[in-house]
């Protein structure tokens, strides 16, 4: 899958300083303008996947965070309804959840996914080891880990 414009890695903390969460808001907004690419929609807010993971750990409902986004805003402010509403995170809180999600795949259940995913035709390439790693790889990003 190639680098898809709008679409931020799932390492940008941007977004109230978690991992994943400016694309999620990404992934919703592409969906909802109909630009969001059709290899996507499998894992859409997912409830195993890092969306779903996300909003358990945020306690909000995918659902609900995509009603907000359909209203507009900034993530910023979108930030602020979900801390409002579920959960806001506090440094060690924020910790926890960077270092979980950062590490998916890694020697975890989604291990068997990854190994999965990388027997798919044209996949055999990939060497990520974490979901993060496989996103950035079928991205053309390299892996902050596999950098120089």
């Amino acid at each position: 899958m190639p680098r898809v414009e709008g679409f931020r890695s799932p390492y940008d903390k941007a977004a109230g300083g978690l991992h994943h969460l400016g694309r999620m808001l990404d992934k919703i907004r592409l969906k909802q303008a109909g630009k969001l690419p059709e290899d996507y929609h499998r894992n859409y807010g997912l409830s195993v996947g890092l969306d779903g993971q996300l909003c358990g750990f945020l306690n909000v409902k995918f659902e609900d965070v995509e009603a907000r986004v359909a209203e507009g805003g900034t993530d910023a402010e979108i930030t602020e309804w979900i801390f409002a509403r579920g959960l806001r995170p506090n440094r060690m809180q924020t910790l926890v959840w960077n270092e979980h999600s950062r590490k998916m795949g890694w020697n975890d259940r989604v291990s068997a996914y990854l190994t999965n995913i990388r027997k798919e035709p044209g996949c055999a390439h990939l060497t990520a080891l974490t979901s993060f790693d496989l996103i950035e790889q079928t991205e053309d990003r390299e892996p902050p880990a596999m950098r120089g």
